[in-house]
């Protein structure tokens, strides 16, 4: 019976792992949202009191926004603090409840799959040209992308892997 009660090695194994991607994101993420801070307010300093707009801040505040939405995102499907709607989950019995958290993380992890392949096939596409003022590969700004499909793919088939073996925590809020 105590048996039951420890976690699954495989499980603590892949929570393990993906506690180091999220910690990873969350870094990235943070650090490039004081970046990107630092680089509008050198905007504005340049533009108002130089008089020299630093036109090269444009591009690259557009590489750390797409850093931060793609990258936060993922991190939110696997602490499941996205946007969902829950009420229908509530309110049905606990079996059928199982039966649509398994079909939602199907979803997810298709959709995450689908980012991956064509997020893959952009970032390629785009690799070998330049974004304007900065001179950096294009395929950047499709790269976070990509990043993000397959770590939704991941941590969806994560909470499927969860749920079979009948570890699934996860507790949908509406306050």
């Amino acid at each position: 019976m105590d048996d039951m009660k420890e976690p699954h090695a495989g499980l603590n194994f892949m929570d393990k792992i993906y506690g180091k991607i999220v910690w990873i994101c969350r870094v990235l993420t943070g650090t490039a949202l004081v970046s990107l801070t630092v680089l509008l307010g050198y905007q504005v300093f340049g533009r108002y009191v130089l008089n020299d707009t630093p036109t090269w801040v444009d591009p690259l505040s557009l590489l750390m926004i797409m850093l931060i939405a793609f990258l936060g995102a993922a991190v939110g499907v696997q602490d499941h603090t996205h946007l969902s709607v829950a009420v229908f989950r509530n309110i049905v019995p606990p079996k059928v409840r199982t039966v649509m958290v398994v079909i939602t993380d199907a979803i997810m992890a298709a959709f995450g799959a689908t980012m991956l392949w064509y997020g893959w096939a952009l970032t390629q596409f785009k690799w070998n040209t330049q974004i304007p003022l900065i001179g950096w590969s294009e395929g950047l700004r499709s790269l976070p992308l990509t990043i993000c499909g397959g770590m939704i793919l991941l941590f969806s088939l994560g909470h499927m892997a969860r749920v079979f073996l009948g570890r699934d925590h996860r507790v949908d809020s509406i306050e």
